[in-house]
């Protein structure tokens, strides 16, 4: 039966004899408490379905136990292969994550920065580099850690963890025009939202530029993130506008995906009658038929090495490195 009254430590004290005073510092790391006390302590808090409450301590201590982090997207598979990544490696120091998403919209996550503040975490992760007036001036202000990832900020706040994002698509374009594709396309979403779409349209433009070749194919599939549904809508108009086009490169796995059905749809050869290629190394890709031609950012690895380094600068560790990763280019079945 469901208790109105939530367990106490006095409950807890009561239970096994000892003060309450004890029973507080056995919830404490490295707690000096003996080990035959603190494991009764800790049987009896179990028994009694008691959670520790460390709101007071923290309040005294000025310190939590948790790292806030913003992402885009809830059910981006590489936002979620970043977050696995990290929590993982926090996890191991006693770390939790407090996690909240934007939603690609950069005055959501000014909001959200200001309320994860509030609650004074230990670090704060926030993806991409580029951010409101506001919320850089909160996080240079913040008194912790901050940590850019997955880019490389014109003017880092304090450390980031990062790629080039029109540097990893520059690198497709030079693939595709080395295997004989001029007439090449881009399917990407709002820039103004998702900034690192934004960095791998750029790239995009600049590498067919460098190259003397036509950049304008460029078709907006809508509001980030983009869908399968809608990479399969953007491929349509593609298809209407530029018929003669030889390759397309799509802003992530799922509106290539999304691309690559629409062309089976209408019975166009992919990659014969034209080449596709995706970014994120989702599993999607890998399982379509054709598998797609896609670039990994290695997202967990993102993750991984974000917590290594918080844990560095919290443990006072001098001159700690930002990082910058080199995306691979996967070649799969749906280009030549």
């Amino acid at each position: 039966m469901r208790s109105d009254k939530a367990p106490t430590m006095a409950d807890i004290a009561r239970k096994t004899g000892v003060s309450p005073m004890t029973v507080s510092r056995a919830f404490k790391p490295g707690s000096l408490v003996n080990k035959e006390t603190r494991d009764a302590i800790l049987k009896a808090a179990d028994e009694l379905g008691y959670v520790f409450d460390s709101t007071a301590s923290n309040f005294r201590s000025q310190k939590t136990d948790f790292i806030a982090v913003t992402i885009p997207s809830l059910n981006n598979a590489n936002f979620a292969d970043t977050v696995s990544g990290l929590s993982d490696t926090l996890n191991a120091r006693g770390f939790q994550i407090l996690l909240g998403y934007t939603n690609y919209d950069v005055n959501e996550e000014e909001r959200l920065v200001e309320q994860l503040l509030r609650r004074k975490p230990q670090a704060i992760v926030v993806t991409g580099g580029k951010h409101t007036p506001r919320a850089r001036r909160l996080l240079e202000n913040a008194n912790v850690p901050v940590i850019e990832t997955w880019d490389i900020p014109a003017e880092p706040i304090d450390h980031y963890v990062g790629f080039s994002n029109a540097g990893a698509v520059r690198g497709m374009v030079d693939h595709f025009v080395a295997a004989g594709y001029r007439r090449i396309a881009f399917i990407g979403g709002d820039a103004s939202r998702d900034t690192r779409g934004g960095d791998r349209r750029l790239g995009f433009i600049a590498a067919l530029t460098a190259h003397g070749l036509d950049a304008t194919r460029l078709i907006d599939a809508g509001v980030p993130p983009i869908s399968m549904r809608e990479g399969a809508n953007a491929m349509a108009r593609l298809l209407e506008d530029y018929p003669d086009t030889e390759a397309v490169i799509c802003v992530s796995d799922l509106s290539a995906f999304g691309a690559l059905t629409e062309c089976q749809r209408r019975g166009i050869a992919v990659p014969d009658r034209i080449a596709i290629g995706g970014f994120g190394d989702y599993e999607i890709g890998g399982v379509s038929v054709p598998a797609l031609t896609t670039i990994n950012a290695d997202a967990r690895r993102i993750g991984e090495l974000t917590g290594q380094m918080i844990l560095q600068v919290l443990d006072g560790k001098p001159d700690v490195s930002d990082v910058i990763l080199t995306p691979r280019l996967i070649l799969r079945e749906s280009s030549r």
